[in-house]
Formats: structure tokens, C-alpha cells, sequence
């Protein structure tokens, strides 16, 4: 079965389409762009079928939008938002040539299906900026790329990568260090093929409450295998983690509305900042990724491999064992203003390989686990967003692992296998009349054991979670602001408050995914917080300046505050740190 599915992937983007290059999970782009919706929504044109809180989302679409809005709204906009904009033109400028929306435009169609040769044609674009002295008359043509090459049926982007960071951590061992370095490289071949492809090499002075999940769980947010033996004495770095990442995507486009991505990566599916359905926050996996976009529709397969641990840190050359997800997403538009989602997810393990009868991309996942008497972990899920007036878009989750009517609204006990998760937010942007002042507020709350599983086929990938960093059995409330004062000049403020129960030995109380469900510790009477409980409260503070475009000098402030029932589990975390950021994103590690 492993062989037929390994062909499968090889020979598939022979025979389906994607809808062009995608912009990855972690780039910078998505921010603007729900900025922007929220702001000015989609009066006056037909916005893209695409679900462009369903990443990686196609850079072409994103850009069309961004074209539209400068259309209609250019006028209006601030110094800053124009700035924004402009900066999102050039780190896009191969799709410049793509057309606005307009109000009776096919807007489900793949943007290349939208002429020929636009790459080549973007270069005669207005947005298209050229710089003033490229370096030897090739590298920096552009603004916003080391290499940029355009041809009628080729083109080719090509970026350093640069994140470093060094700072101190308050009563600890050791120093704060972290050095990440590498390329990333995108091209397009014949208007239908595209590539997206990165390579990380990364040396991390951890602080300790990530120096102790890695411990618990042998992983690290973001990353693959570790090795945790680095010690840099000049930097005083006693306990460091060295590791080797990448991620890439093949998509061919072949019709305006059916598209396939093959890849090693990671998806995002929601508006919020968290996620109770996909997040970034374990490793990348390969995947098969099927779009299927019509009308108002935006439906999307994801086929993956898993990894099933590590537990303990690894010794040698480790293989581990694999398990397998399935996910289907259904996105559809309701009018201007109202978006939902039915989203639905097995994760399976099988020895001999994937079970072909999941690669069904239409029957539901508990008709396919019924007929075949399986042990698999099945979840679904329900989303929506809306836009309200004034500038505020509410947006939601649900998902539900098991579920029994009787149990939840007649006996009301605390059965075990009540297991569901909810998230609840809202977005304001120009908050009190402030331009570029925007806010945020989200609660997400999680049952015991949901996501858990009575055997292998947890939620989970590299033994972290797949969903939500907390795992389960939590309740977070978080607030959040960006202010961007000048163009160039960007500040951040996230401030969590966290309340988790946790286990201990052998007692399980349905926080930790990895632990079997058939190891806990009562059938009923389950509560959210149970066990060992705990605050934790969580302040990140980030100020940033833009340089030169995509180059930042920033500055943190990060302050962990963890207070246990048990005065041996208190934990006081304490970073401040500048660094240098150069065509990455920064992620936010605060759990």
C-alpha cells in the first residue's frame, strides 16, 4: 500500500492543477490582507472563491485583492498602509500583471488561467519598482529580491535568509542565542508549474521553559530532529539545539478550478492566532494537497504523513514509526460579509502503510472508519467569520473529537469522551480612530482529552500538537495589539493568561496528547483544568524598524510567569533581546 501511495504523490502533479505558487504559512502578507477585508470588505467586486484564511493560500489571488483595494481605496489610504502595500507589490512582483476583481469577475479561476506570460508581463506593470543601483548590474534589480529573473515562460525569485537574535534570560544558567540561516527560492515554469523551495540551518540558546518541553516531549516548536549537545561557550550558551529544516512545494496547474500541491510544509486553517484545527506549531510533513475551487466554494484536501514521536531524544540513526492524517475543509462565502467552514480530520496508524480508503476526497471520514471497523482518530469541526461594521470582524471554531447527546445534555457528569474545543475572537483595525492602531482579543478552550486517543493515532506530529500548542484541557484568554506609527516602524504587544491542569507519573488527567485515553485516571466527573492546575501569564512585547525592505532590526521584551499548584512546577521566565530579521517571519512560541 506505502508503494501505490508513494506513486500516487510522484505522478500527480502529471494529472491535477493547483492554483498557483502559494505564499507559505509563516510569510509576511496574510496580516495585511485581513487587515485590509476588515477594513474595507468586498463592496464593489467579486472577491476570489480562495479561502484566504485557508493556508498556504495562492500568492496570485492574494495579489489581485491587494490590486483591487489600492483600486478602490488608494485615495484613502494612510502613508503607512500605502507603504504596506507597496512592500507586499514587490515581495510579489512576478503576479503584478494579474487584474483587479471586478464586480462580475470569474473570481473561482486559477489567476494564471488569467492570461499567459505574466511574469514576463508584470515587469510592465506601474507597481513593478526597480532599484536605483543593483549590485554589478544583477543582484537587487528589485527592491525586495537578491535574484529576480523573468523570461515569457520562466521566472525565478531568490532570497537570503537571516534571523539572529541574541539577548539574556533572567536568573538562568545561561544566555539567549538564536541563528537561523539559509535560501529560499521560488519559480514558475510554463505559466503551470511552480516551485517554492527553503533550506534552515539553525543554532538555538533556548530559554527554560523550552529547554524543559524539550525534555518532556524530545521536540521543539518548528523543528524536526534536534540535536540538544550544542554548547557555545563565547555566547554562554550551555544547553543549545542545533537543527536542519526545510520545506517546499511542486504545484501544477492544469484547469481554472482543480489543483493539486505536492510538498513538504505545514497549513494554517482559521482567522485567529490560534488554531483548533491546523497550526504551524509542530514540524513540517509531506503532504498531497487537492483545491478544489467553484463559485463561492473553497475546498481543499490534505493527504500527510506523520511522524509518531520522539518521546526520548533520539541516538543514532532513528527511524520512527509513522501515522497518517486525512483532512477535508469546506469554505464557503455567504453574501459580503459571512464566511463558514466544515472541516473534518482521521488521523491512522497502519503498519503496512496509508488505508487507500481514505484518499476518498468526498465521503465523510466516520462512514469510511465505520465500514472498516477502525481504530483511527476521527475529528470535525465547524468555523465561521463575519464582518461587522466599524471596522470588527468576530470569527470562531468548534471541533468535536467524540460526542454522546445523553452524556453532555442529559446526565451532564463529566463523561470522559465529551471532547470538544471552541474558540471565540474578534479583530478591530484603527482602533479609537487611530490609523494602523489594531487589536485583537481570542479565547480558546479545550476538554480532557480531546485530540487524545486510545492508541497511536493522537493529534499529533513530532509528540506535538497539531492543533492548538496547549494541547487540551485549558482555557487561554489573549489580547493583542499592533500599532505601526511610522511606515517603517512596527510595534507588538500579545499579553495570555492561561489556565491548565496537568498530570504527574503515571496519572492521566487529559492534557498531554502523547498519553493514551485509556490510561485515565476517572470515566467521569472530567472537568476542564483538572489535575495539577496552573496560571500562566504570558507578556510579549516587540518593536521592530524596516531598514531596507524585508531587512528589520528589532528589539523584545518576553516575560513567562508560571504559577503551580505545586511550588516545584512555578516558573518565572524573563527575555530581553535585539536581533536582526532579513526575509523570515518571525514565530510567536508563547505557551
Amino acid at each position: 500500500m506505502r508503494v501505490l501511495l508513494v506513486c500516487i504523490l510522484l505522478t500527480a502533479p502529471l494529472f491535477l492543477a493547483a492554483q498557483g505558487a502559494p505564499l507559505p504559512v509563516n510569510e509576511e502578507g496574510y496580516d495585511l490582507m485581513q487587515r485590509l477585508y476588515i477594513k474595507y470588505g468586498t463592496e464593489g467586486f467579486t472577491a476570489p472563491a480562495a479561502d484566504l484564511n485557508l493556508r498556504p493560500a495562492s500568492r496570485g489571488d492574494l495579489v489581485r485583492l491587494a490590486k483591487t483595494y489600492e483600486a478602490l481605496h488608494g485615495d484613502e489610504m494612510s502613508k503607512a498602509e500605502r507603504y504596506r502595500l507597496q512592500r507586499f507589490f514587490d515581495n510579489n512582483n512576478e503576479w503584478l500583471s494579474l487584474p483587479t476583481f471586478e464586480a462580475t469577475d470569474d473570481a473561482d479561476r486559477a489567476p494564471f488561467y488569467i492570461g499567459d506570460s505574466f511574469a514576463l508581463a508584470s515587469v510592465q506593470s506601474p507597481l513593478y519598482r526597480r532599484s536605483r543601483k543593483p549590485i554589478v548590474n544583477t543582484f537587487y534589480k528589485t527592491p525586495a529580491h537578491l535574484l529576480a529573473y523573468d523570461r515569457k515562460d520562466f521566472y525565478l525569485r531568490l532570497n537570503p535568509v537571516l534571523d539572529l537574535r541574541y539577548g539574556q534570560l533572567q536568573n538562568d544558567e545561561q544566555s539567549y542565542l538564536y541563528n537561523k540561516r539559509g535560501v529560499r527560492l521560488r519559480a514558475g515554469i510554463d505559466d503551470r508549474f511552480f516551485l517554492h523551495f527553503e533550506i534552515l540551518d539553525t543554532q538555538f540558546g533556548a530559554p527554560d521553559y523550552l529547554r524543559n518541553y524539550f525534555r518532556r516531549v524530545g521536540s521543539l516548536p518548528g523543528a524536526g530532529l534536534v540535536k540538544d549537545e550544542l554548547t557555545i561557550e563565547s555566547f554562554n550558551i550551555v544547553r543549545g539545539y542545533d537543527f536542519l529544516n526545510g520545506a517546499g512545494y511542486l504545484s501544477a496547474d492544469l484547469t481554472q478550478h482543480v489543483g493539486i500541491r505536492l510538498g513538504y510544509g505545514q497549513h494554517f486553517i482559521g482567522s485567529g492566532e490560534r488554531s483548533l484545527f491546523l497550526s504551524d506549531f509542530s514540524n513540517n510533513y509531506p503532504f498531497l494537497e487537492i483545491n478544489w475551487r467553484i463559485w463561492k466554494f473553497h475546498y481543499r484536501n490534505i493527504f500527510a504523513e506523520l511522524t509518531d514521536g520522539p518521546q526520548t531524544v533520539p541516538g543514532g540513526n532513528t527511524l520512527y514509526p509513522k501515522k497518517y492524517l486525512a483532512a477535508h475543509y469546506l469554505s464557503l462565502n455567504i453574501g459580503k460579509r459571512l464566511s463558514v467552514g466544515l472541516f473534518e480530520a482521521v488521523v491512522l496508524n497502519r503498519e503496512k502503510g496509508f488505508d487507500l480508503a481514505y484518499l476518498n476526497p468526498i465521503i465523510l471520514y466516520r462512514t469510511v472508519e465505520g465500514s472498516l471497523g477502525s481504530p483511527d482518530n476521527v475529528v470535525i469541526g465547524l468555523t465561521a467569520s463575519y464582518r461587522l461594521p466599524l471596522r470588527t470582524e468576530v470569527y470562531g471554531q468548534f471541533i468535536l473529537d467524540e460526542f454522546v447527546f445523553s452524556e453532555l445534555f442529559i446526565k451532564r457528569d463529566g463523561w470522559w469522551a465529551n471532547k470538544w474545543a471552541y474558540q471565540i475572537g474578534a479583530r478591530h483595525v484603527d482602533a479609537f480612530g487611530v490609523d494602523q492602531l489594531d487589536l485583537v482579543v481570542e479565547r480558546n478552550t479545550a476538554r480532557p482529552y480531546i485530540y487524545s486517543h486510545d492508541g497511536p493515532s493522537s493529534y499529533t506530529h513530532f509528540a506535538m500538537p497539531l492543533a492548538h500548542p496547549l494541547g487540551a484541557n485549558f482555557t487561554e484568554n489573549l489580547v493583542g495589539l499592533d500599532y505601526r506609527p511610522l511606515p517603517r516602524l512596527h510595534l507588538s504587544g500579545r499579553a495570555y493568561l492561561i489556565e491548565q491542569g496537568e498530570g504527574i507519573d503515571s496519572t492521566v488527567v487529559g492534557e498531554n496528547l502523547n498519553q493514551s485515553s485509556d490510561l485515565r485516571e476517572m470515566t467521569y466527573g472530567n472537568e476542564i483544568g483538572q489535575g495539577i492546575g496552573y496560571t500562566n501569564t504570558i507578556l510579549q512585547l516587540r518593536a521592530g524598524y524596516e531598514i531596507r525592505p524585508n531587512l528589520w532590526l528589532e528589539a523584545e521584551y518576553f516575560r513567562r510567569s508560571k504559577n503551580s499548584e505545586r511550588d516545584e512546577r512555578d516558573l518565572e521566565t524573563t527575555l530581553l533581546n535585539v536581533g536582526v530579521r532579513w526575509n523570515v517571519t518571525r514565530r510567536r512560541e508563547a505557551f
